[in-house]
């Protein structure tokens, strides 16, 4: 697995161990820098400290294996959209390429029998069409972001060595993942509200760090307009729905849409979490402020496919996610981390 000790990859190799797995990760924590994971010193899991751009090294390790899960990329909340907006690209294509290279040279030679591409919910970045259902990215406007343009690549690579070499593949899109182990990005921006820096990163953490650290007691800044529809989703569910994927005939040549069946706005979002925080003893108060240009106004998955398919179903509520997450960035803060 690409990118294992990131966000989303720190749930799916728990999830993956959980039920019997193998593991070998490869990461050279570019982004979070070194994080110590519970299952460090599981004896089923294997941890190479190395770049995914590096060929030789990716052949060596995808040799042995029977699934490659194409997880790493350069990848942020919405502020690492335009200001890494080329490396989100270039970046990105490398890690890609190399990885690839790697799996089709293990499924000459080897044992491997498919890869599995984490792809992104902003290849539907300017669909129409809601709920946005598997193959809506094809007849939709190519997105506008280099990022989601990038992940909807990723899906094209898939397509293109299974038409020239039959590499199996299974595409996987996960929407608005939400979860503990989310650190402050190293290369992420960081900008000042009075005594507090903010990190800019996905929404749900930016919000609760915001509400935690009281934002000098002034109005909770939203960005744009606040009517911005999301379907967040616990990434303990999204790992789920990639491990039974990963475990599936049925998945093969096939892609999928991981996320909850809920829309909550972005509005809507901070009144449950300041509600959780603050309960009654605080009112609400917010003031909205100028938001990006690539902060998609809706986006509304359809997810019948994956409970027909794979009989999988997201069925953390949002209120569950953010009783788990609060706390940890409550310890965050405390230890002077976030």
């Amino acid at each position: 697995m690409t990118g294992s000790t990131g966000f989303i990859a720190g749930y799916l190799v728990e999830e993956l161990l959980g039920h019997g797995h193998s593991v070998i990760g490869i990461d050279n924590f570019s982004k979070y820098g070194r994080i110590v994971k519970s299952y460090d010193k599981n004896p089923r899991y294997q941890f190479v400290q190395g770049d995914c751009k590096d060929v030789k090294l990716m052949k060596r390790l995808a040799a042995g294996c029977d699934q490659v899960v194409a997880a790493a990329a350069k990848i942020g909340g919405i502020s690492y959209f335009h200001e890494f907006a080329y490396d989100l690209l270039a970046e990105n294509e490398r890690i890609l390429a190399s990885t690839f290279d790697a799996a089709l040279e293990a499924f000459k030679n080897g044992r491997l029998k498919r890869i599995i591409v984490l792809s992104s919910s902003m290849v539907f970045e300017n669909t129409k069409r809601f709920p946005s259902r598997e193959g809506d990215q094809l007849v939709s406007s190519p997105p506008s972001s280099t990022y989601g343009f990038q992940k909807l690549a990723s899906e094209y690579y898939a397509k293109g060595a299974w038409e020239q070499y039959k590499l199996p593949y299974t595409i996987i899109r996960p929407f608005n993942c939400v979860g503990i182990g989310e650190k402050r990005a190293v290369t992420g921006r960081v900008v000042k509200r009075g005594n507090m820096k903010l990190a800019l990163s996905h929404v749900v953490p930016d919000l609760v760090q915001k509400i935690l650290k009281g934002q000098n007691q002034k109005p909770l800044e939203i960005l744009g307009t606040g009517k911005q529809i999301r379907h967040y989703t616990y990434g303990g569910d999204i790992a789920r729905g990639i491990r039974i994927a990963i475990e599936s005939k049925k998945a093969i040549n096939d892609d999928f849409n991981i996320s909850t069946a809920e829309s909550t706005s972005v509005l809507e979002l901070a009144r449950v979490i300041w509600k959780k925080i603050h309960g009654n003893k605080k009112p609400f108060r917010y003031k909205l402020v100028k938001s990006f240009p690539y902060d998609v106004q809706k986006r509304v998955p359809d997810v019948s496919k994956a409970k027909r398919v794979l009989g999988f179903k997201a069925d953390t509520s949002l209120a569950k996610m953010l009783d788990e997450v609060i706390p940890w960035i409550q310890l965050q803060i405390e230890q002077g981390i976030f």
